[in-house]
């Protein structure tokens, strides 16, 4: 971890995109969380896949004087660091510690100014291994490439377990909407025959878009998730094991904007979310 420290004096880094915040409240001149704040951090620790903590910053009211909240305002991101090593959350080795103290623009309530701010990305399971078969340049056609995507397809949620995200490239929508292409049915029927084939295996569709650099714009890959959503139910699967969501252009794999159409491929993947299985 690299700790920015000069007499005490630190400063907030900005929030980069595709990244989200998750606070944590302490009563006056404590270090330890208060009782409700630190049980939201348990469940929130809990439930939350695939984080990486990225910035943790300390804040203070305007109690006191400034150097004595630099030093609690340390060891408040202290106190909080341990708790989240204690989790399951990759933390990020050049991780970015900050101590406000009392030095930001305070709310007038005073409980807001004594947090602690985490900052965090959440990953994509997605490894080179992954990506193999569609960087192969022997593979020319989008059919040969859906065909080996999918018979690829079984052997990996053989493998999978509670969280793991298993991303499916070659599922082609029209052009901004989500109209799934008919060259891509061979991906949808093979993804019903898997959760025919795995009866407790309980899914969450993931859609992504390529291309657009508004983080708050997530319609269009919501709708496309909905749409394979609809198609497994209207085939027989139980909507109960089905969830779905519209993750936008937040988390790309390749950075926006992309420089090739490989690349924009890959970042507007639809990724299944193994929730039980």
């Amino acid at each position: 971890m690299r700790l920015f420290l000069t007499s005490l004096f630190f400063f907030i880094t900005t929030i980069g995109f595709g990244q989200k915040q998750f606070e944590v409240f302490f009563d006056f001149n404590k270090d330890v969380p208060k009782e409700n704040s630190l049980v939201l951090l348990n469940d929130w620790m809990k439930t939350a896949n695939n984080i990486e903590i990225i910035t943790i910053s300390g804040y203070c009211d305007s109690i006191d004087d400034n150097f004595y909240n630099k030093t609690l305002a340390f060891r408040r991101v202290s106190s909080v660091l341990e708790l989240i090593k204690k989790s399951n959350f990759l933390i990020k080795k050049d991780l970015s510690i900050n101590v406000i103290g009392e030095d930001f623009n305070q709310s007038n309530v005073q409980e807001k100014n004594r947090k602690v701010l985490l900052e965090y990305i959440e990953k994509n399971n997605v490894t080179i291994e992954s990506l193999k078969d569609i960087k192969n340049d022997s593979i020319t056609t989008i059919e040969e490439k859906i065909e080996v995507e999918r018979t690829s397809l079984a052997a990996k949620f053989k493998k999978v377990k509670v969280g793991d995200r298993i991303a499916i490239y070659n599922i082609h929508f029209k052009f901004n909407s989500e109209y799934i292409e008919k060259v891509s049915e061979p991906l949808l029927e093979e993804l019903l025959f898997i959760m025919e084939l795995n009866p407790k295996m309980v899914i969450k569709i993931h859609g992504h878009i390529c291309c657009n650099p508004n983080p708050n714009n997530t319609k269009l890959s919501y709708r496309r998730a909905l749409k394979i959503f609809t198609y497994l139910r209207e085939n027989g699967i139980q909507q109960n094991r089905l969830a779905y969501n519209g993750v936008g252009s937040n988390n790309p794999i390749y950075p926006i904007p992309e420089k090739t159409e490989e690349e924009r491929i890959i970042n507007r993947r639809v990724e299944i979310e193994i929730v039980r299985n």
